[in-house]
């Protein structure tokens, strides 16, 4: 059981690494993006899906698991979106102000 247990928390790692490089191409979207409404996309929401679905399908592992993962990642990346892109977009500070 120590074996098995230790090799989950080896993918737990390589997951947490391929998820912060994910963060950081979410963050360059919210500092390219013109428009705050553009942040959530509902298009883009159903295709990541999709494209989650079949890779699913692909690997053998249950969509429905996969998933709620899955919108509870983006619902969570997009909120990290709306905040990247309000700090971009926010006016410069004034030294005097604070």
């Amino acid at each position: 059981m120590a074996d098995i247990r230790r090799e989950i928390d080896r993918v737990d790692r390589a997951l947490i690494r391929l998820l912060a490089e994910r963060l950081t191409y979410i963050e360059r979207a919210g500092h390219i993006k013109a428009d705050r409404d553009t942040v959530r996309d509902e298009a883009r929401i159903a295709d990541v899906l999709e494209k989650v679905k079949a890779a699913c399908a692909r690997e053998g592992f249950p969509f429905t698991i996969a998933e709620p993962v899955w919108r509870e990642l983006m619902d969570g990346c997009i909120a990290h979106e709306f905040d990247v892109f309000d700090e971009a977009k926010a006016p410069a500070r004034s030294a005097t102000a604070r």
